[in-house]
């Protein structure tokens, strides 16, 4: 019997990981799928709501900055930007560091849309069954967070 407490080995450890990416697989992409069926009702797509999401936790960012914190391309996030300032919902601040870079920050009508999206995946993850304890969420955060960590060399561009 092996005591469930007990740290697996490396060579232990990489199966059950695997599973775990098995299973994040098809969450991730179920959930952005889930996303992209409430943008005909928020008008908002799954890069744009990345983007909204990030300038309301972060504060006014430049373009490349946010392509580094979501690890995705400079292009993509600023078609992202692009597609969020045409319909208002986040506008280019002057950058007192960098002249030639600006600083993206969410406008009002942003900041209400994005509070408003997040309500509506509050209301749809309540449904989750609710035996789940604080604990299973910590361990479940911390197997993640410790699998992103390895692929933070992972070049996006």
């Amino acid at each position: 019997m092996t005591d469930e407490n007990a740290p697996h080995t490396p060579e232990g450890l990489a199966p059950h990981l695997m599973e775990v990416f098995a299973l994040v697989g098809p969450l991730y992409r179920r959930v952005l799928r889930k996303v992209e069926q409430a943008e005909s009702i928020e008008g908002i797509s799954v890069g744009v709501r990345a983007v909204l999401d990030l300038l309301r936790g972060s504060g006014p960012l430049t373009v490349p900055q946010m392509g580094r914190a979501q690890a995705l391309s400079r292009q993509f996030v600023q078609r992202m930007v692009n597609d969020a300032a045409a319909r208002g919902l986040v506008e280019s601040i002057p950058n007192p560091a960098h002249k030639r870079s600006s600083l993206i920050r969410l406008t009002d009508d942003g900041r209400a849309a994005i509070d408003a999206v997040t309500a509506r995946e509050y209301a749809l993850l309540a449904q989750v069954r609710g035996d789940l304890t604080e604990a299973d969420v910590r361990t479940c955060q911390r197997v993640l967070a410790g699998m992103l960590e390895l692929f933070d060399d992972v070049d996006v561009n």
